[in-house]
């Protein structure tokens, strides 16, 4: 049986303490991570931001996202790297909704009827 593919979207923050240069390595590193593992779909560096509340000590982070095609299978082992890569201050990866199979939300006739008059 196949294994089933779905599409994640996965944003990393990254340390602003470590140089352009490590940071851009870091990127690299999960880049080519996901490529082998999944389809990358696309990479947008959003660069750095402040972060909502301190992490680690620091009010800045390096905001990277990645959209990829991949296997459940694969996460586990995306967030095992995460957490063991120094840089690293947080991560999420989410399984994305298809626009056709989110719900729709209409409004009830009432609430039409009361707008009409």
């Amino acid at each position: 049986m196949e294994k089933m593919k779905e599409a994640y979207e996965s944003i990393l923050i990254v340390s602003c303490k470590l140089a352009d240069e490590a940071i851009a390595e870091v990127v690299g590193k999960f880049k080519s991570l996901i490529e082998a593992n999944a389809t990358l779909d696309s990479v947008e560096e959003w660069g750095k931001r402040k972060l909502a509340y301190l992490i680690n000590k620091e009010s800045e982070g390096y905001y990277v996202l990645f959209n990829f095609t991949s296997d459940a299978a694969f996460l586990a082992e995306l967030d095992r790297v995460y957490n063991i890569t120094d840089g690293v201050l947080r991560s999420l990866t989410v399984k994305k909704i298809a626009e056709s199979a989110a719900p729709a939300v209409e409004a009830a006739p009432e609430a039409v009827a009361a707008d009409a008059e």
